[in-house]
């Protein structure tokens, strides 16, 4: 073997407590999120709430969670009333994840609040906590990055990788995603 000089994998650890509950415990949640939560039919939404909050995840009323919604530690997990989580969403919860009510994330999107430092040779986890205010839209297939918060009423176009804060009532798009313009509502009879 060559001389190891950025990372030594070998020497990787999960700092104690980084999971937030006991190995079974979690082990016990991967079981019921890959059988009864995702085999579950796709009306089921209640269910999927129930099971959720039943491991920990504080999950407001009239929640859509599809059923290929993955989250590794729900009780790291908070979503708001009235929000729609959509088809492959993934809330990567290494941290914690809050968001507000009447948000919608797309299908595909990832929510990742888990990473790794970089300068470490052991390659040490990171987590950094992911906000989603209230009436934000994250469009298909979004990548939101560490430590991001997404502003009250902001729309993240599709596709877009997001590395830093999105400010309230803007559009961000790209990659990285960067502020276009404003989201404006229309008045009037809809």
């Amino acid at each position: 073997m060559s001389q190891l000089k950025y990372q030594r994998m070998d020497e990787f650890r999960v700092p104690a407590g980084f999971r937030g509950r006991s190995s079974v415990y979690v082990q016990l949640w991967w079981l019921v999120q890959s059988t009864l939560f995702a085999l579950s039919p796709q009306v089921m939404y209640g269910w999927r709430r129930w099971l959720l909050r039943l491991f920990g995840a504080k999950i407001g009323k009239g929640v859509i969670l599809r059923k290929s919604v993955r989250t590794p530690y729900p009780w790291k997990l908070k979503i708001g009333d009235h929000c729609h989580i959509g088809e492959e969403v993934q809330l990567y919860t290494y941290g914690e994840i809050e968001i507000g009510d009447c948000a919608v994330i797309s299908q595909r999107s990832y929510l990742c609040t888990g990473t790794h430092d970089h300068t470490s040779p052991a390659f040490d986890l990171l987590a950094k906590k992911i906000v989603i205010e209230s009436e934000v839209w994250v469009a298909t297939d979004v990548f939101v990055a560490p430590g991001v918060t997404i502003g009250h009423g902001a729309v993240v176009g599709a596709r877009s990788s997001v590395f830093h804060d999105v400010p309230p009532g803007m559009i961000a798009v790209g990659t990285p995603a960067k502020v276009t313009g404003e989201r404006k509502i229309k008045t009037g009879p809809i």
